[in-house]
């Protein structure tokens, strides 16, 4: 199945559209990324999930704050990111094998 979306917009205002990070979204970005990125996630402990929930009730009490977008980004790509090194992982097991 194919979906088809035509969109009147320029590129212009496609591009003024994109909201670009200040230094101090970059710097919050690039430290909450790294505490992800020792979050444990197995079996029995999902950390990155108990906290993707309190991200959102976060969000829930204080709607639209750039804070939990950024988060809720950071925790899309490390959930993103431990899948893909999972998935080479699983491909060089099976070259070797």
């Amino acid at each position: 199945m194919y979906l088809l979306v035509r969109c009147s917009s320029s590129k212009s205002e496609v591009n003024s559209m994109v909201e670009e990070d200040t230094e101090e979204e970059k710097f919050f970005r690039d430290r909450y990324a790294n505490e992800l990125k020792k979050k444990k996630q197995d079996g029995r402990v999902d950390e990155l999930d108990d906290e993707r929930r309190k991200v959102k009730q976060q969000g829930m009490r204080t709607p639209g704050r750039r804070g939990e977008q950024i988060k809720h980004e950071e925790i899309d790509r490390e959930i993103s990111r431990r899948y893909t090194l999972g998935k080479d992982k699983e491909t060089k097991k099976k070259r070797n094998s």
